[in-house]
Parts: C-alpha cells; structure tokens; sequence
C-alpha cells in the first residue's frame, strides 16, 4: 500500500494577512488542478480578524472591521466558511490541502480527520479534549475541538473546489483573553449572539505551554497517518497568491 506524502509547509508572511489567505486559496487552486501536491500549512499568524462570506454582507460588517482595527488586529476576508474567528501570536494557523476528485461528497470525512488530529495532538499535551460544539461558542461548528465540552480550542472551516478541498482554521494555545476582548465589540456589531466564557486555550487548561511543544504534538500526529515532506512555497503559488491578494483584504 503506498504510503500517503504531505508537503509541510512552515513558512508565514508578517505584515500581510491577507496575503497568507491568498496563499492557501492559491495551494488549493494548484492542488486541484494537479500542479502541486496535497499540502499541509502550520504557521504562526498576525493578529487578525477573519471574517467570513456571511459577515461581509451583514449590515454591521465596516464597524465590525473597525473594532478589529481599533484593538489592533488586521482585517481580513476568510478562505473557508464560518463567521469571524481570531488569529493572534499565541495561536497557530492551519491549511491542509487535499487533493479529492469527491471533495463535496467527503466534507464530513475531512472534518472529521482534521478533528481528530488535533483532539490527539491535545490529548497527549494533557487536556480533555472533545469534538464538538460547545454553547455559545464564536464561529460555531460541530468540528470544533474543545475542553471538557465548555471551552473551544480550535475552529475548523473547509473550501471546497472541484478536485481539491482546503481545511483550515485556528488552534488557540494562549490569550483567550485577547479574543474575547476583540470579538466583543466585533460581535456586537455583526449582531451575532455567542458566549465569551466559551472562549478557552491549551494554556488556560495546561498552565506554561510553549507554542512549539504544541506544534510537535500537531505534526506527530499528522505523521502518524501520513509521511510529512518538508518544502516550500513554490514561485508560481506564489505569484498566483499576488494576484489574488486584494480579493482577501476586507474591503471596509
């Protein structure tokens, strides 16, 4: 049986957010047109807010941005689906890219690979770590990963193309403090109820958790099913995220 290969990619952006969704929208495109292998992107992001198709059209969108930009955090236009969700310096970002000619026939099954992968990143870091949506939780899902089944650690949301699928979203390894702090006011104004005590972090349930430990628990647990290739961002998936670039700024 031939041994499934990922290319790992490690590399981020400073300063340009958007460009780093560009960047996976540009893998996913290549992936499905058979240009570029299936693709695994663990990065540590800017501070930002990544809104979703539904929040762009909301009435409260431009003050929604604006409370982002007041508390620091870019705006971007999100490639999976979902609502706003937060990325900052205490969490990580991931984008699996996978080549499937039945991609929208297997959405569930991405998710639930994705899903399991990190609760068995989290369990072996220690932490009671569930699937599922917990109440009141920002950018709902059933594949959200959490603590205890009260407090979400990680959103996941998927983009899908005719032969190819993107999963993607965010683990949140500290200041949970920081994204209430933002989604408050950003909520507020897309009018979307949630609960910020749903909000937690691996450091919230573990005390002092170096983001690098949490990055070899994720990638050990990709390389148990997987065979992981180091590589880099080729120079057409590059020039191809250029291009697509401004479609990811937030427009407000």
């Amino acid at each position: 049986m031939a041994v499934r290969r990922i290319t790992l990619l490690r590399e981020a952006h400073p300063g340009r957010p958007a460009y780093d969704a560009a960047v996976s929208r540009a893998t996913l495109q290549r992936v499905a047109r058979e240009l570029e292998p299936e693709t695994l992107r663990l990065y540590r992001p800017d501070p930002v807010v990544a809104f979703g198709r539904r929040d762009v059209v909301a009435p409260g969108y431009a003050a929604a941005v604006r409370a982002a930009r007041d508390r620091g955090f870019a705006a971007i236009q999100r490639l999976a689906g979902g609502r706003a969700a937060v990325f900052h310096d205490a969490t990580l970002a991931f984008a699996w890219t996978i080549p499937d000619l039945r991609a929208r026939e297997r959405i569930g099954h991405h998710f639930e690979a994705l899903a399991e992968i990190m609760q068995g990143a989290f369990r072996k870091l220690g932490v009671d770590a569930r699937i599922g949506e917990v109440p009141g939780e920002y950018c709902p899902g059933a594949h959200s990963v959490n603590a205890g089944g009260a407090r979400k650690l990680m959103g996941v949301g998927q983009r899908v193309m005719r032969g190819a699928t993107h999963v993607g979203g965010v683990v949140v390894v500290g200041g949970s403090e920081s994204i209430r702090d933002v989604l408050i006011p950003v909520y507020e104004a897309l009018r979307l109820d949630w609960e910020p005590r749903s909000v937690g972090s691996l450091r919230d349930e573990l005390g002092q958790l170096e983001i690098a430990a949490v990055e070899r628990a994720i990638l050990d647990e990709f390389a148990a099913r997987s065979l992981l290739v180091p590589g880099s961002l080729g120079s057409a998936t590059r020039a191809l995220a250029g291009r697509l670039e401004p479609d990811h700024h937030s427009g407000a």
